[in-house]
């Protein structure tokens, strides 16, 4: 039977021969996220911009969520994004803010409750009606953004009080740069960006971190073992030797999101795209940016504890 890898053992890819290209390659994408971010901004989403929120209870043994998207996507009432909520049966509708006062407001549920009594008869359960305002929506903005603020804090005292400090500050920056360049991709292409992009962007923090402590306790064990090794070649060693795990984990999590970004239909795939992006910059920059930053924090051998054995 033959043996298939990947990546073949005894791989030796100079990684750290392209740094600079890797420097150069993470300084465009955090510029041009920098540049896009105060300028064409993110397109936020419901949550965050305030809208109406109903929950029904539709008729028979499941709602037909396709069939209702349709319906109320031709109102003219903007945004209408629908979920199953708790049961087959029920679901959450979100819409558009409009334009006016609250008669406005209550105009446009009448409006949704018309159409989906003609669509789908009269027997629907109106269980909550609610307006989320432009205070609420700012308040979950920045309860979003404060989430990911503590994670990546909370991160770097894991971090530093798991390995020394020179990996603490190479990991933080390697999430930091995921983050920014997300944000950066979802103003370039104009996506949603709600709640569950909030949710995807904490996964892809603790995704790219879970990568990189791999390698960085690769990294520690090579320190402890190989002492008179040059720092550039020990990296370069342990980027190889976790290769394939690095890549195994990416691959496989690419294709249940790939599958999910397919399939799983409108309502999962921002937060589907977020992920698959995250995958893809946070296991760039664990390789091309949290490794490398370790040669310009003048990490030593002498740093780490010594072994009880060396080759």
């Amino acid at each position: 039977m033959v043996n298939f890898r990947f990546v073949p053992d005894r791989t030796t890819i100079p990684f750290l021969r392209y740094e600079h290209l890797g420097y150069v390659v993470s300084a465009l994408l955090i510029l041009v996220s920098l540049v896009l971010l105060p300028t064409k901004g993110l397109n936020l989403g419901i949550d965050f911009r305030g809208g109406i929120l109903v929950e029904v209870r539709m008729p028979g043994a499941a709602a037909d969520l396709g069939a209702m998207r349709a319906t109320l996507g031709g109102l003219g009432l903007g945004e209408v994004a629908l979920q199953e909520f708790g049961e087959p049966t029920d679901v959450l509708i979100r819409i558009e803010r409009q334009t006016g006062d609250e008669e406005a407001q209550l105009a446009a549920v009448d409006t949704v409750k018309a159409t989906l009594a003609q669509e789908f008869g009269e027997d629907i359960s109106y269980r909550r009606v609610e307006f989320v305002g432009p205070k609420v929506s700012q308040e979950l903005f920045w309860a979003g953004a404060q989430a990911v603020i503590y994670a990546l804090i909370a991160i770097l005292a894991y971090i530093w009080f798991r390995f020394e400090w020179q990996f603490g500050v190479g990991a933080i920056v390697a999430l930091i740069h995921d983050v920014i360049a997300t944000l950066g991709i979802f103003s370039l292409l104009g996506l949603e960006f709600n709640l569950s992009t909030v949710a995807a962007l904490l996964a892809i923090v603790g995704y790219s971190l879970n990568d990189t402590v791999v390698i960085y306790d690769r990294v520690r064990e090579n320190l402890r073992r190989y002492k008179s090794m040059v720092l550039r070649d020990l990296l370069d060693r342990s980027l190889n030797e976790t290769l394939a795990r690095t890549v195994m984990t990416s691959l496989t999590t690419l294709v249940a999101l790939t599958a999910l970004f397919v399939f799983g239909g409108p309502v999962i795939r921002g937060f589907t795209f977020a992920m698959i992006w995250g995958v893809l910059v946070g296991t760039y920059s664990t390789i091309f940016v949290a490794t490398p930053l370790l040669l310009h924090l003048n990490l030593r051998q002498e740093s780490v504890a010594p072994a009880t054995q060396t080759p």
